[in-house]
């Protein structure tokens, strides 16, 4: 038996029985568990069936079986080649075939039997499946973590947004950095509404509605981050409404790019994690950092993110090592992770956001730094995937 299971259950004691029933299957491995079968389930999992194309899903629809349906609905719409196996507390012959008209390729009744279960996965096994190819057209999420403050995570976010808009991409930038709200100072930005006002609307939210709320950046991406004023407490846009928010941005734009600060004690830094495509944790080659970024990096594993979702960039990059910075070699070394780029130091940078406009806006004065800004988001968003890294 050889095959990649995504698990979706609410209940502990299913997800126990589906690794239970794979823990002796050398050839089968679990690859991602959702414990929360959540109206955005769809987006995760494609998320991963992205970086899984030969995965398949086994799906525990019984604590909220109207959301669980729409979700399947949406996978498969999204993906038909996905395999699918549901299971809920229902033995209706007429709520069993509204499953599986709505994609179910499998159907197990709750409580699940283990011989059952068996029996399923043998099936899985044996059913004909073919790579999902090409992925969904959903938009990708980029979201920058700093490994602590000052390492340059908001001047790095806010270049990589505007090269995705220059070429045309529709791109959303956001700032849930709560405390700083740095993004729209590097612009330059007075915004008039904010994240608050996105969530007091998001039971009706609509792109028209959206693109009212937020400011327009001269480079072409859409730019709404927290309120200027530290009275506003972040708990007025919750967790929840940002799960709920980029499952609305996704569907409409091509690249989502997050500012999400270096605080990863807030269930808003967390949220704008899980949901992301891919985590860029923004460090230097001070031992402090690194440090930091060691243990940033064991914990988002404990979390169950893969080494695959998050990519290690190294800020104000110096090849040259001494006494106060680490080696390249030192660095992957602690990290038991290689670097995805470096970026060099240069006082470009700094001029730049001192002119309150990102550095890829004037090409003609900093051209250098512009061409490795521009090679690293080739190499982020595989516009150019056998790309060297410029460091």
């Amino acid at each position: 038996m050889s095959f990649t299971l995504l698990i979706a259950s609410a209940d502990d004691q299913v997800r126990d029985l589906v690794r239970d029933s794979l823990a002796n299957t050398p050839n089968a491995r679990i690859v991602a568990e959702y414990p929360d079968v959540t109206p955005n389930l769809y987006i995760r999992v494609l998320q991963d069936v992205e970086r899984h194309p030969d995965a398949a899903l086994f799906l525990d629809i019984s604590s909220d079986p109207v959301n669980g349906i729409k979700s399947l609905e949406k996978l498969k719409q999204a993906v038909p080649d996905l395999y699918v196996i549901v299971c809920d507390y229902s033995e209706d012959g007429e709520s069993i075939l509204l499953t599986i008209r709505s994609g179910a390729n499998d159907y197990l009744t709750m409580p699940v039997k283990r011989s059952d279960l068996r029996d399923a996965l043998t099936r899985l096994e044996r059913t004909p499946r073919r790579s999902i190819a090409g992925g969904s057209q959903l938009g990708r999420i980029y979201t920058f973590l700093g490994a602590k403050g000052g390492v340059g995570t908001t001047a790095l976010a806010v270049n990589f947004a505007t090269v995705l808009a220059q070429r045309k991409k529709q791109t959303v930038m956001l700032d849930v950095n709560w405390t700083a709200n740095d993004v729209a100072m590097q612009l330059g930005a007075a915004p008039q509404y904010t994240l608050l006002e996105v969530g007091e609307n998001l039971d009706r939210m609509d792109q028209s509605l959206f693109e009212g709320f937020v400011t327009r950046d001269p480079s072409g991406f859409l730019l709404v981050g927290p309120p200027d004023s530290l009275e506003q407490p972040r708990s007025l846009f919750s967790d929840s409404m940002l799960r709920e928010f980029t499952t609305f941005l996704v569907e409409k734009y091509d690249g989502i790019v997050m500012d999400a600060g270096c605080d990863l004690s807030n269930d808003l830094t967390l949220a704008a994690l899980q949901v992301s495509t891919t985590v860029f944790i923004v460090t230097t080659q001070e031992f402090p950092a690194i440090r930091n970024t060691q243990r940033y990096l064991s914990y988002l594993m404990r979390m169950g993110f893969t080494a695959d979702q998050i990519k290690i960039v190294i800020n104000k990059y110096q090849k040259k090592p001494s006494s106060q910075i680490a080696s390249l070699d030192q660095v992957t070394q602690t990290l038991n992770q290689p670097v995805f780029y470096g970026i060099p130091e240069s006082s470009a940078m700094l001029a730049s956001i001192n002119r309150a406009r990102p550095l890829v806006t004037d090409r003609q004065t900093f051209p250098d730094m512009d061409r490795v800004i521009r090679a690293f988001v080739d190499k982020a968003t595989g516009a150019k995937k056998d790309l060297a890294q410029t460091a």
